[in-house]
């Protein structure tokens, strides 16, 4: 019997289930979907798929330099230590009264939320929101979807948040009474995901979730066969209710894999931020993967896309943990575990109980949506680019600033494919969002490239493709003077698709590698049509000419293959921000030294106080 049944959130978008499918036969296969695309009345027709999909907290293999203990020098001098000790003090007995305010059992271990150090001078340690909590802001009114495998919703650490009207499970399309609960120990994780976020204050069990009254609910996707429709109806699910949704899954982080979001999960997403929240779009945050050096975040479409907020790991250490991926896609970091003697992540667990032992980027990307969280509590008008502009301008460098990778663009961010713009400032990215301006309206210049007189690539050799944003960026529908995301457009063919490599350079010369090599990845298959996105180039003039080298110096010597068509793709907007006419972004290199006094804090409140004048 054959069933067609409408895909939830999507008008005129329809299931076709036939008990003869010839699924199982290749040929029957294809000439039933060319049959469906070929009428008049069917816009597109395509065979779903089961894809993998993984969850990014267990770690099972460990760097084996990170069974040593890491230790921590002090970087105050000696002759300034005395006064400098004096304003440590003085920020310790605040943080000391922090320290008080909660009862629960494993608030002392939140090391990432209230900074606990062993040594006065070592680097600060936290997200800087207990500025906040004393304001009274902690995600009061949010709505917050954790995409997982569900979440034990009767918690005694969850249930006080669980709203039941942003749950649902699209595993096997259940609706009663429990429709997204986890009961199985392989089903943890999206309970710990979500009680990173919204873990209960002051009942005396487990910890303090980041935002610990935010309102929280699982999408439940994660337990069954996973395809585009599964993905496509999830992410569009209660858009107009749900605020932010967490997720921090993708495909394999195994450095040979290339995958991302299918058309109907793309279009919930872009439906996600055009639509969502009443227009002012909803916020998706990724976790960016746990592949390490062997694999590159920008082989992850979910990752790479523009309408997602894609955020890595930095260990309590403030070094890039060794399962940490780059890429310039990533936006901005939070605390996760790193080598075996350090702290992990707090946070409740099935059957009642808590842990101290989340693990990986999926620990990071709940942190990253409990502070935009407080941010949309202050102020729920933020657009979905609002967001993204906010994390640029107040993530800091300094407390990341001993790894390598680091450099300033022409517009004044200092980036890093490891962390993106930086370690998350829970008090600079809320206090920031008071009196926030939307950003001006979008635009999107698409150039092609124009030098095409040889298409082939081999091993030893570099290619240089060009794209003249000179004038196409300048008419009245596509002028962008000020650059937000960057896409490439790739169409490729390759005998060994990780040896490749590619550079972008910008009109104002900035240099970012688009593409690393892959030493698992053997794939005869190249690109099609993949999109690679950077953000590095923030805040730059896109207007002049682009270039981006190709080129493999892996090998083998026989390597060979063919360029085909690139498209570059940048977004950004004809009017500068107003955050950014009074000019760069101005950091502040001591942020990562506890010489944060008692009158800033004042000051953020005056700031507050003044705003609701």
């Amino acid at each position: 019997m054959d069933l067609l049944i409408q895909v939830l959130g999507f008008n005129d978008t329809y299931i076709w289930l036939m008990d003869d499918n010839p699924s199982q036969k290749k040929r029957g296969n294809l000439r039933l979907t060319k049959d469906l695309n070929a009428n008049s009345k069917i816009i597109w027709a395509d065979q779903q798929k089961t894809v993998k999909r993984f969850k990014r907290d267990y770690i099972s293999l460990v760097d084996p330099e990170s069974e040593k203990p890491l230790t921590r020098e002090k970087r105050l001098q000696l002759n300034t230590y005395e006064a400098a000790s004096k304003a440590v003090n003085r920020q310790e007995e605040n943080y000391n009264a922090a320290h008080r305010i909660f009862n629960d059992e494993l608030w002392d271990q939140e090391w990432y939320l209230q900074g606990t150090k062993t040594e006065k001078a070592l680097p600060k340690l936290d997200l800087n929101v207990l500025p906040l909590y004393r304001l009274g802001i902690t995600g009061r009114g949010v709505r917050i979807a954790i995409l997982d495998d569900g979440l034990e919703y009767n918690h005694d650490d969850l249930r006080s948040n669980y709203v039941r009207n942003i749950c649902f499970e699209f595993s096997f399309y259940r609706i009663d009474d429990e429709p997204c609960s986890s009961k199985i120990w392989k089903n943890a994780h999206g309970t710990k995901c979500a009680g990173e976020i919204a873990m209960e204050a002051n009942n005396r069990k487990c910890g303090v979730g980041i935002a610990f009254e935010a309102s929280i609910g699982g999408i439940k996707l994660l337990d069954g066969l996973m395809n585009d429709r599964v993905e496509g109806e999830a992410l569009s699910y209660k858009q107009e209710l749900i605020d932010i949704y967490s997720a921090s899954w993708g495909p394999s982080d195994d450095g040979e894999t290339l995958d991302g979001p299918r058309r109907l999960a793309v279009e919930a997403l872009k439906r996600g931020v055009t639509k969502g929240r009443n227009g002012k779009g909803n916020i998706y945050v990724w976790a960016s993967g746990n592949g390490g050096n062997s694999d590159d975040c920008g082989y992850d479409g979910y990752v790479g896309s523009i309408y997602t907020v894609a955020v890595g790991s930095v260990s309590q250490t403030g070094k890039l943990p060794w399962y940490g991926e780059r890429c310039p896609a990533l936006l901005a970091t939070t605390y996760s575990s790193g080598a075996y003697y350090d702290q992990k992540i707090v946070t409740t667990d099935l059957k009642n109980t808590c842990t101290t032992n989340h693990t990986g980027t999926s620990a990071s990307a709940p942190l990253a949506a409990g502070i935009l969280a407080l941010a949309l509590q202050v102020n729920n008008n933020l657009t979905w680019r609002d967001v993204q502009h906010l994390m640029a301008w107040s993530s800091e460098y300094s407390p990341l600033s001993q790894n390598p990778g680091w450099f300033k663009n022409a517009a004044g961010f200092l980036f890093n494919p490891a962390f993106g713009f930086g370690l998350m400032n829970g008090e600079a990215l809320v206090m920031a969002s008071y009196n926030w301006e939307t950003v001006p309206e979008k635009t999107i210049c698409v150039v092609n490239m124009y030098n095409t007189d040889d298409f082939k690539i081999a091993y030893g050799n570099t290619k240089h493709l060009l794209f003249d944003a000179s004038n196409v960026c300048r008419t009245s529908e596509s002028e962008i003077i000020f650059l937000e995301h960057v896409e490439i457009e790739v169409n490729l063919e390759y005998s060994r698709r990780g040896a490749l490599e590619m550079y972008l350079r910008s009109p104002s010369g900035t240099l970012v590698q688009i593409l690393s090599s892959r030493k698992w990845d053997k794939s005869k298959d190249g690109f099609r049509k993949w999109k690679f996105m950077s953000v590095a180039t923030w805040g730059e003039d896109p207007r002049g000419i682009w270039i981006l080298y190709i080129f493999d110096k892996i090998g083998p010597m026989q390597n060979y293959g063919t360029i085909g068509e690139f498209t570059l793709i940048l977004h950004g907007s004809e009017q500068i921000p107003a955050y950014r006419k009074n000019g760069p972004r101005i950091y502040n290199k001591d942020y990562n030294h506890m010489h944060k006094t008692v009158s800033v804090i004042m000051f953020s409140i005056l700031l507050y106080m003044d705003s609701l004048h």
